[in-house]
């Protein structure tokens, strides 16, 4: 009888495995047609290196590889959300299949958190789509600037403390509701990442738990997310391949760091990851109220 760890990583690994084998093939096929060039060049890979290295720290892959392909103008913008969720996928795969291993956490409450994410961002889709983006930006962001505040206070000016590992009672079924919520944000662009960090702070737990936390739902959302950019042939290829082949030994690089860090480190690591996404939040809110209707 597989225990839950197991069975998880090995689900992880299977979807991996059909991810690798479905963009292979359709790698393949886009090169014999000769319609894309699948190679990435230097300049490609320096990009997935660096977002991946950043991604594992929790600071997220999105916001800052966006920034660098529109500075060298890598890619056309219609094809970013493919691409980067195509060429993060099996970094994010990889990030989760870590740290699920190295990092200790309570198994009920990783697999329902992530089972609740899962769900968020198919059941939850169709209400958050109807909501204002700008109203959750705004909203979201002023909320994490707050709550980072409260966590420099309670590392400033409170006795230091381990944290748990898992969550029960009430508090556990507040993480698993707000994991919900969080997987239904994803479907309208609001990360993941800074805000299930600061959820499982504020709930009590080592802040390092967030971090298999947040990789293992990404790392089943992402897949999924990625088939129809795929076939429908709206990502490119060769830059997806690049934050592919240089995003990998980056994790494995990032992800010894991360594990090598004191608590009293991680915490202050989660409090400028917050601060950062907080800061991206409100100014993509004041981008959008200043776009033409």
């Amino acid at each position: 009888m597989l225990d839950a760890k197991t069975t998880l990583l090995l689900v992880l690994g299977i979807v991996g495995v059909a991810f690798v084998v479905f963009w292979a093939f359709e790698l393949v096929r886009a090169h014999r047609a000769g319609t894309e060039r699948v190679a990435p060049n230097a300049w490609e890979l320096l990009v997935g290196f660096v977002t991946d290295f950043l991604d594992t720290l929790g600071i997220g892959s999105f916001a800052t590889t966006t920034t660098l392909y529109r500075a060298r103008r890598t890619i056309d913008d219609r094809l970013l959300p493919g691409t980067l969720n195509v060429g993060h996928t099996l970094p994010t795969i990889a990030q989760a299949y870590i740290y699920t291993q190295v990092v200790e956490v309570e198994m009920t409450t990783l697999v329902a958190m992530i089972v609740a994410s899962v769900a968020g961002s198919l059941l939850g889709a169709p209400i958050v789509a109807r909501w204002p983006r700008r109203n959750i930006q705004v909203g979201l962001g002023l909320a994490l600037l707050a709550l980072t505040a409260v966590l420099v206070v309670r590392q400033l000016w409170t006795e230091p403390t381990t944290g748990t590992i898992g969550l029960s009672g009430g508090l556990f079924a507040a993480g698993v509701a707000g994991n919900f919520v969080l997987g239904a944000l994803m479907t309208i662009g609001v990360g993941l990442y800074a805000p299930c960090l600061v959820m499982v702070s504020m709930l009590g737990m080592n802040p390092g738990t967030g971090f298999p936390i947040m990789m293992g739902s990404c790392a089943f959302l992402m897949p999924i997310a990625s088939v129809p950019f795929v076939r429908q042939g709206a990502y490119s290829p060769r830059a997806a391949l690049g934050l592919t082949l240089a995003g990998i030994p980056a994790v494995l690089i990032a992800a010894y760091i991360v594990k090598s860090l004191p608590l009293y480190t991680v915490k202050w690591l989660v409090a400028v990851v917050v601060v950062y996404t907080a800061i991206n939040l409100l100014r993509a809110a004041s981008k959008e109220r200043g776009a033409p209707a």
